[in-house]
Formats: C-alpha cells, structure tokens, sequence
C-alpha cells in the first residue's frame, strides 16, 4: 500500500542544483525530496518525461523512504569520474573533481560534435590517467550499427572497459555485439533496460555483456536487484544525475549487489557546483550509506516557487497512477 500522499507532500522539498557544466542538456538539475520512516528519498525524473513513466521513479522514492532496504554487502562503492561533452583542452580540469577515481566514463556521440571530437576527448582522457586508467564511453544510444562500429574501431587504440548504450534497440546492440566481439570490447546496456518494457530483452538476446542499472528508473533496490539476478550478467550501477539523495540509494543498491566487479556511476556529485549534501568521492569511493539534506542547504538551493508548484502537481499526478495500478 502507498503511504497517504500527505505524508509525502508534508516534508516535499524541491531543489535546483548548478552544475559545473551543460550536462545531459541541462545546467541545473531539478528533484523533489521527502522524508519517510526510513529516511530521505529523491523523485527526479527528467522533465520531459511522462507521468507514466516519472510514476516508477516515484515509486522507488517511496520504497527509500518508507521500507527496509537489503543488507549491505559492503561498506563503500568505487565510482567512475564522469566526462561530460567537453572540449578536449577542458578534460583534465574535469577529472580533478572525481577525487582518487581511477575509472572515467566519457560522453561519446554528443548531436553537434563529430567522432572526432570524441576520439580527441577520450584521448585526453587517456594522456591524463595514464595506461593504468580504465575507461568506459557512452553514445546514449545515438549511433546507428555501422557508426557505432566504425567509432569503437576509432576508439579502440585507447584501451575502453566498455561502450555503453552504442545503439537504441535491442536487435542493434545485439548486431554490434557481434561485429565487435573479436575486438574484446564488451558492449553495455542502459536505456535498454531501464527505459523498457521488457527489461530482460537484452539477456535473452544475447545484446550485451553487461547491464548498467540506476535504482530511480526501475521502480527502487528491490526490483533493480529482481533484474539483476534474472539477467544473469555483471551489473554497473550508475546515477541519473541525481542529488546526494538520490546517490545514496544508488550506493545502497550498489552495496546489496552479491558481486561488483566494475566502478559505479555513483561519483557524479562533482558535476554540481553545490548539492544538498556532500558525497563527492573521496579516493575513488563514497560511502554506502543513508544521507541527511542539509538545512542550509535545502534553503540554499531552494527551487522557485512556480518550478516548486510543478514539481508538487507532478509529484500528485505520479501518485495517482501508482495508485490506480
């Protein structure tokens, strides 16, 4: 059952975080937090998203918030740096605020640049970190096959852990898969599972040889870890530029995985300028554990009241369709 939609709104409080740099089409980040029996929750879905799918986002704010969550299996999560579409000369600078991170996931495919750009960013990546630095790029799913092969071919000198999200649909990753399996570059999926129907269409297809999971898009921890377990593949577990908050239940998620083999997308705390709460990493890692907004904060960052009235009527408009399912 859902907890008395006044509950949630009683301690709602809506936020606007800046950001260092345009990420994700965005130079702010918007979220609603409240507070249940457990602890803080964050609802975020992006804005442009519909209420049918923002309402699963909801629904894993409110199991944060008012339900047990796993034992952690772990006491902190080794996060990647995160390398928005930036100039090569600006890459260094980046990497500075992912403190101790020796793994870096870099934005490939941004509209408006060219593959050329990308090798000459994921190049600085590599000059920066060194031979010892694993790097992962991710396209959002913005390349048709022939592309994406032709760009992992590109990219290949540089050593990549993994390309995440090369193609949108499932048949095309599987295609990908299979001409770049000889290259030893695994492929990865994110929008495929987490903005699907049938999010276990990848395993079956044999489309990826690890998942990317983030605990807002898949309805909380619980189902995430349902998935999981049925897909039968490595997990990275990453944010959907998410406040401290919401970092914090990806952490938890991270924690009660039986196996992490791979850095988490959990460091991107460092692409704000401020956050509600401080979990920017700390030699590679951050804690997984609950956090606490800070009141200062929460009035610092404070929405204004138009985007607060928004976030209010989406938030009740979520709950009705969690309610009517």
């Amino acid at each position: 059952m859902l907890p008395p939609l006044a509950d949630l709104l009683g301690s709602a409080r809506v936020v606007s975080l800046p950001m260092h740099t345009r990420f994700r089409g965005v130079d702010t980040r918007e979220a609603l937090l409240f507070e249940g029996p457990e602890g803080w929750a964050e609802f975020s879905p992006f804005v442009e998203y519909a209420d049918a799918e923002a309402a699963t986002w909801l629904a894993a704010a409110i199991d944060f918030a008012w339900k047990t969550q796993p034992d952690p299996l772990r006491e902190r999560i080794g996060v990647n740096a995160t390398i928005p579409a930036v100039e090569a000369a600006q890459v260094a600078e980046v990497l500075t605020r992912f403190a101790g991170c020796r793994t870096a996931k870099v934005k490939v495919a941004e509209p408006g640049q060219t593959l050329a750009d990308d090798i000459a960013r994921v190049r600085a990546v590599r000059e920066a970190m060194g031979p010892e630095g694993r790097i992962r790029v991710d396209a959002n799913g913005l390349w048709n096959v022939d592309e994406a092969e032709h760009a992992v071919h590109a990219l290949g000198e540089f050593d990549l852990e993994y390309v995440e999200q090369p193609c949108a649909t499932v048949p095309e990753l599987a295609e990908l898969r299979t001409r770049v399996k000889y290259m030893g570059i695994p492929v990865a999926a994110d929008e495929s599972i987490r903005k699907s129907s049938d999010p276990l269409a990848v395993a079956r297809e044999k489309a990826a040889d690890l998942l990317v999971i983030k605990a807002q898009p898949l309805g909380g921890i619980t189902h995430a870890l349902q998935i999981t377990a049925a897909a039968g593949l490595p997990v990275v577990v990453s944010s959907a530029l998410d406040t401290a908050i919401g970092l914090s239940q990806g952490a938890a998620l991270a924690a009660a995985l039986p196996a992490l083999d791979y850095d988490c997308g959990l460091g991107t705390a460092s692409l704000f300028l401020d956050d509600v709460a401080d979990l920017r990493p700390i030699d590679g890692s951050i804690p997984a554990a609950r956090v606490t907004p800070e009141p200062d904060a929460l009035t610092r960052l404070a929405a204004s009241s138009d985007r607060r009235d928004w976030w209010l009527d989406r938030l009740a408009r979520c709950y009705a369709v969690l309610d009517a399912r």
